[in-house]
């Protein structure tokens, strides 16, 4: 859970936030309110993760939740726009370590682009990341992070001056969204443990722990490693930099020192992009084999058996976003407002089951009920009022293409079911 949490976001958002507010106390609370909000949610998916421990997640919960149809919107929008986002955005902060390390002055999204494209095709041929790669990856951010609270605090190079406010240039509710939005991007990954929920073994037991652990640990380290930046660096030096972690450690230890994170950048978000890319394929694979999306996506590669045709859609999509959207920043935006709308929904399904299936085991009760998944839900929806309200052009076209979800469902789901009487028809003679 961890070593999904930390990837790209924690290296990049800083700077973006700085760049929106001058005020080290309102960065610090929006990092706060996204850990409690996130707590929050690991609260509420507990329980639900323990009452369906099947591979899955969200999709699972809105589908108990919601039926069918919605779990199709779902797996709709998630294709089109959510996971194609996240992957391009975590292969962008790839790009802008890997330009500086190697001198590489042309246009980063052709390098990014190229990535995205031979990951999909390694993902393609059946090479997937090792565990223990992974958890050599996973160690190597937290110690990174952590190395820089510890060296901060022990050298002792910053200055409590930086925690005095600047004048604004804007009001806060215009900018809340923009630094929402990249701390919840830090934040994501919470939510990703119930996707392997069928694999994991005493779910009713560990899930639980996992949920909060490791939600309340990432919160703890990104309160320090924020106020370790501000501490060392102003916000408005922070906002001029690409990337914070290597600034702060080549002021610590020399340019070696920034040199290094760079460099575990560039590893850790290479890693994050390939595992990006395979996760979001297998979801839109598998709700295609569970009859939730279309059946040619489900298709599988004849040697290699992956599932290329998702991969390979997912690919141009995924290319698209880096063409099109080309910033972070609105790679970012246009993930989280779309996948909070889902988490809020699947939020709301813990209240549906509590009336609807109050017999169903449970093994976990989320703590606070039913006041924290209330705050949960209702944050999501606020985040989704206030996106809407700054920037509504861009938000009504993703939910143009998640509402576009439902008519094509109605057609699908005719087309799907007169097939199938097709095949029964056959079968009978």
């Amino acid at each position: 859970m961890i070593g999904i949490i930390i990837g790209s976001g924690i290296f990049k958002t800083p700077s973006e936030i700085a760049g929106a507010t001058q005020s080290p106390l309102v960065v610090l609370l929006c990092w706060l309110a996204g850990g409690v909000i996130s707590l929050f949610g690991a609260f509420t998916y507990a329980e639900l993760a323990t009452m369906f421990p099947q591979s899955g997640g969200v999709y699972v919960f809105l589908r108990e939740g919601y039926g069918r149809g919605m779990a199709f919107v779902f797996g709709w929008t998630y294709m089109l726009v959510s996971k194609p986002a996240a992957a391009a955005g975590i292969a962008v902060i790839f790009t802008e370590n890997l330009h500086p390390l190697l001198g590489l002055t042309w246009d980063a999204r052709y390098t990014t682009i190229a990535l995205i494209v031979v990951l999909t095709f390694i993902n393609a041929r059946g090479v997937s990341l090792g565990a223990g790669v992974a958890t050599v990856l996973t160690a190597l951010k937290v110690l990174a992070l952590l190395a820089i609270v510890a060296l901060a605090l022990a050298l002792r190079k910053g200055s409590a001056d930086n925690f005095h406010a600047a004048p604004s240039l804007q009001p806060l509710h215009l900018v809340l969204v923009g630094i929402m939005s990249g701390v919840l991007w830090t934040y994501d990954g919470w939510s990703d443990v119930g996707a392997i929920a069928g694999e994991i073994k005493q779910p009713d037991r560990k899930l639980p722990l996992i949920y909060m652990g490791g939600t309340i640990f990432i919160t703890g380290l990104y309160l320090a490693v924020n106020a370790v930046y501000i501490w060392m660096m102003p916000l408005s030096e922070m906002a001029r930099q690409g990337n914070v972690a290597p600034a702060i450690l080549t002021t610590l230890v020399g340019a070696a020192g920034g040199t290094a994170v760079m460099l575990i950048v560039v590893v850790s978000t290479l890693g994050s992009t390939l595992g990006s890319i395979l996760t979001g394929a297998r979801v839109t694979y598998a709700q295609s084999r569970d009859g939730l999306l279309f059946a040619f996506l489900s298709r599988v590669h004849p040697r290699f058996g992956t599932p290329n045709v998702a991969l390979w859609c997912q690919c141009v999509l995924s290319c698209a976003a880096v063409w099109f959207l080309e910033s972070f920043g609105r790679m970012a935006g246009s993930f989280v407002f779309t996948m909070w709308i889902f988490y809020g929904l699947a939020g709301a399904t813990i209240f549906i089951m509590r009336f609807k299936r109050p017999d169903l085991p449970r093994a976990y009760r989320c703590f606070g009920y039913p006041v924290v998944p209330l705050l949960f839900v209702a944050s999501s929806a606020m985040m989704t009022v206030l996106s809407i309200l700054a920037d509504w052009k861009t938000c009504l076209t993703w939910v143009g293409v998640l509402l576009a979800g439902i008519p094509v469902y109605v057609v699908w789901s005719r087309m799907a079911g007169k097939e199938a009487e097709r095949r029964r028809g056959g079968e009978a003679k």
